[in-house]
């Protein structure tokens, strides 16, 4: 039968506060860490999640159980740390606390099928990964040849052939396997952070970044043609990969392969927490120029109402069609410059644009920054060595006027080099350094909740594993009373 809905988000409070007192009539009993975990699900209202499945289950059938009650106790699993839904099921028969603050009588807990049963729910494909399991041998990524280096690309496809496709392309989250997590995370969760103002989607600065996101020790795979007996060893088949999304990638902060994902997340900069917004499983071959670009228009596809003013991106996704892209869509970039692609650039013959967009000299001289001009997209520099009254004091002065050399740099000239605000400025550098907010929330998910410890091997439990620790980084962002209103509500009576 369909499932029954146990009412209002204040009958699941009323139910909390009567167990609660039943069977911690003492609330001290409980350490200050866990009483903050009940309150914030205490008021965590995830009505919608009954909304939105009550049309996954049958009509026929045993009584299943309150799909708002399911989310909420996988949630408490992620925020107890416990990694497995088996461990998690046994926890919950002989744990009051556990199965109280999911909405469920300790006793009447579900198994762990109806965990597995309640995710396949969430997820809105028959099939578990996003590409088959058979598909042919992937390019292997290479060794950089430097220590820290990013591994190159292995893409067949520029940036800028990339960025027009994909411009070009429509997404709908309808048609993605992951769209009911997506609409759960983006109603309960990041419209909340919006109306308690701590994400502004009217003028949002958003960072993104790349993370190694290890699955397994090593790749399997194994063949499925019969080259083998044939006496060919070295074929180049379809094999069968039993983690299809995932291949090899690179790890340059610890210089070392890993197989898996690569996690492209995008995270609202501005944000005190640094809340994320949008996340992709990219395979972990992909490079982080290609991954933001997927996730990206796909992201801007789905939140058409987010209004992006600010980018906010490392040296990885320094690349000129990105540049013309924020110049086209009034989004001010701060990417870092990648000096392998060059950054002494020629300006008007006799100058050179320096890696912070400081134009230099013939005679080797950083020239002063002399003002913006922002209605017609230029910086002014003028000669370190001018003085009005006594001239230039250079010996191969550059011009005869006591004012000195004046250079005007467009951003149309070069928009990867030429940025308001300079580079070179105080605000430029203040608003490139909120880009380390996409790093912490990596950081949080793979090691304060941690991610890589869910021993799957589908992405359909990977992104719900995902999806769900993002929710809980929206819920610890939200402010609580002062003083516990559950507790005191247990006080009065006892």
């Amino acid at each position: 039968m369909l499932p029954v809905n146990c009412g209002s988000h204040s009958d699941y409070q009323n139910f909390v506060l009567e167990n609660l007192r039943k069977y911690y009539p003492n609330p001290d009993s409980l350490p200050r860490s866990t009483w903050d975990i009940i309150d914030r699900f205490w008021n965590l209202d995830l009505s919608y999640t009954d909304e939105k499945l009550k049309s996954r289950y049958s009509v026929f059938g045993p009584k299943p159980r309150t799909p708002s009650c399911m989310h909420r106790s996988y949630l408490l699993s992620l925020d107890f740390k416990v990694t497995s839904l088996t461990e998690w099921a046994a926890q919950l028969k002989i744990n009051p606390l556990y199965a109280i603050l999911s909405g469920f009588e300790f006793g009447d807990t579900p198994g762990v099928g109806t965990f597995y049963d309640f995710l396949n729910r969430l997820w809105d494909s028959d099939e578990d990964n996003l590409s088959p399991h058979i598909h042919p041998i992937k390019a292997s990524v290479k060794k950089p040849s430097t220590k820290g280096a990013k591994a190159k690309p292995v893409e067949k496809i520029s940036v800028e052939q990339l960025l027009q496709e994909l411009e070009n392309t429509s997404f709908s989250i309808s048609e993605q396997p992951y769209g009911s997590l997506f609409d759960l995370f983006n109603q309960e969760f990041l419209q909340q952070s919006v109306s308690k103002q701590l994400i502004n989607p009217d003028a949002l600065a958003l960072a993104g970044d790349g993370t190694p996101f290890i699955t397994s020790a090593r790749e399997r795979k194994h063949r499925v043609c019969d080259c083998a007996s044939k006496g060919i060893n070295d074929c180049s088949c379809d094999r069968y990969f039993s983690q299809p999304d995932c291949d090899i990638g690179w790890d340059s902060s610890r210089s070392c392969f890993y197989h898996g994902y690569d996690l492209y997340m995008l995270v609202a900069s501005d944000s005190e927490s640094d809340l994320p917004v949008f996340p992709l499983l990219n395979p972990a071959s992909r490079h982080d120029s290609h991954g933001f670009l997927h996730t990206f228009f796909r992201m801007r596809s789905f939140l058409p109402e987010f209004k992006i003013s600010k980018l906010l991106l490392d040296s990885a996704h320094d690349a000129m069609p990105v540049y013309k892209y924020c110049k086209r869509k009034g989004i001010t970039p701060f990417i870092d410059l990648n000096e392998k692609r060059g950054i002494k650039v020629k300006y008007k013959n006799d100058f050179t644009i320096g890696k912070d967009g400081v134009p230099v000299c013939k005679e080797g001289r950083r020239m002063n920054h002399d003002g913006s001009e922002p209605a017609k997209n230029r910086i002014k520099f003028r000669c370190p060595l001018a003085n009005r009254k006594y001239g230039c004091s250079c010996e191969h002065p550059c011009s005869d006027s006591k004012y000195g050399r004046t250079v005007h740099l467009a951003i149309k000239d070069n928009p990867r080099l030429i940025n308001i605000p300079p580079r070179d400025s105080d605000e430029w550098k203040t608003e490139f350094n909120a880009r380390t907010s996409a790093e912490r929330s990596n950081k949080r998910e793979k090691y304060d909740f941690l991610l890589e410890n869910g021993r799957h091997r589908s992405s359909k439990m990977w992104y719900c594993r995902l999806y769900n620790i993002m929710m809980l980084q929206h819920l610890d962002a939200w402010d609580l009373p002062f003083e516990s209103t559950l507790r005191k509500l247990i006080l009065e009576v006892a």
